[in-house]
């Protein structure tokens, strides 16, 4: 994790710009939007240790590789925050292509 920050002890919005900026060091994206889900799950017992995000990103370097394969890309980048204060992240991983031909 970056030296200093706390997942844990930090804003909301604090939390989704580190998250933000692990994913865009890593994977060069195109685009990133974070949406904090954790609202949604409170009173589940995971809700407790961290928090839900769904992560909606596209990067060239999902190109030839399979959902799983993207996914791990994305939970790598995020290795520390996901030991260490994300309980959940849902993943929508696209090519710039797949994005265009999807929501365009």
């Amino acid at each position: 994790m970056s030296a200093g920050f706390d997942f844990m002890a930090a804003s909301a919005q604090e939390k989704i710009a580190h998250l933000d900026a692990r994913l865009n060091a890593a994977l060069s994206p195109s685009s990133v939007h974070i949406e904090d889900d954790s609202e949604a799950h409170a009173g589940h017992a995971g809700a407790t240790s961290g928090s839900h995000y769904t992560v909606t990103i596209v990067a060239d370097s999902f190109a030839g590789r399979a959902r799983v394969a993207r996914h791990r890309l994305v939970y790598d980048a995020l290795a520390d925050e996901m030991r260490r204060g994300v309980h959940a992240l849902a993943i929508k991983a696209y090519t710039p292509q797949e994005f265009a031909e999807i929501f365009q």
